[in-house]
């Protein structure tokens, strides 16, 4: 396994905070940064026009190279009509560290490699691995079953033991990653680092209404329903939040995979605002705390780990 200076020297813990839709603001990246995890976020959170670059200029001049670098999701799907524009805006801020989801694009991965950033891929199988680093993707990102958003079905073990019989780069593993346990466990599996998303919807800096966080407090993995229905894309979401917007989480219809478009729920309700995305490890998450705060209850959890083990 090998990992690029940018990621083995700088991280007080193997991780890698995941971008979340609407959640993942500059705050929240760069508490991240600072406490030694790479933060990160969708380029489409950033809205309207002109509030990306505005994003990029605030992260590039307030972190330090003490800090863990930041890291840009960009969605390459055919429904993302702002692509062109935010590749070429992480190209002129020279973005450490791009995580393209939903489709391999080369010419993304080469503009990225122009500036001597590197590309990270999210994928759900060994299929889509592959195809990952045959377009020229750098690392990837391992979504097994129980993660939250967009998630797979395929157990970790399984999983990583298939990447890792052919690649030997970059491989952070996502699903139900909530505690510094999970984050050694994913790395005695051969994954590089931990990629952790629903632990921080529920610290201070998050952009999350209250009512989201003490949910994922109140929460544990059993609450946790997957459902195509609200994007297309099967994803992981608490159930909580379906029975609050009026839909039965037990009878949830499905929806036209060819189709990313998200589900018309009951009057004044709205499945992006409305419809709660989290993994199934929220039974690790016990309070809202300050991201920093988290961080370190992750790397003292690691440290253990690792010491129960070769004790």
């Amino acid at each position: 396994m090998t990992l690029p200076a940018l990621l083995e020297n700088r991280l007080s813990v193997p991780v890698i905070a995941a971008p979340m839709f609407i959640i993942s603001q500059p705050d929240l990246v760069l508490a991240e940064c600072r406490a030694g995890v790479v933060g990160s976020f969708p380029s489409l959170n950033a809205r309207p026009s002109g509030v990306f670059e505005q994003w990029l200029q605030r992260l590039t001049n307030e972190l330090t190279p003490a800090d863990a670098p930041f890291a840009v999701n960009l969605i390459v799907h055919r429904s993302n009509d702002r692509l062109a524009e935010d590749v070429a805006l992480c190209v002129r801020y020279k973005v450490p560290i791009v995580i393209t989801s939903l489709g391999a694009r080369p010419e993304i991965n080469e503009a990225v490699h122009s500036y001597g950033g590197i590309v990270l891929h999210d994928v759900i199988d060994n299929v889509f691995a592959h195809k990952a680093i045959e377009k020229g993707a750098d690392g990837l990102i391992a979504v097994a079953a129980g993660a939250g958003g967009h998630a797979g079905t395929l157990s970790p073990f399984a999983l990583i033991q298939e990447i890792r019989e052919w690649f030997d780069g970059p491989l952070a593993l996502s699903g139900a990653i909530a505690s510094g346990n999970a984050i050694a466990a994913a790395r005695a599996l051969g994954a590089d680092l931990g990629y952790v998303g629903s632990a921080f919807i529920a610290t201070e800096e998050a952009v999350a209404s209250p009512a989201y966080k003490q949910m994922i407090v109140d929460s544990e993995a059993e609450d946790i329903v997957y459902s195509n229905l609200f994007t297309g894309i099967h994803g992981n979401y608490l159930k909580p939040s379906i029975v609050a917007a009026g839909l039965d989480p037990d009878a949830l219809a499905t929806s036209d995979p060819s189709k990313m478009d998200f589900a018309a729920l009951a009057e004044g309700k709205k499945a992006w605002r409305d419809i709660w995305g989290c993994g199934q490890g929220i039974g690790a998450i016990h309070q809202i705390v300050p991201a920093a705060e988290l961080v370190a209850r992750l790397a003292r959890e690691y440290r253990a780990a690792l010491a129960r083990l070769t004790a």
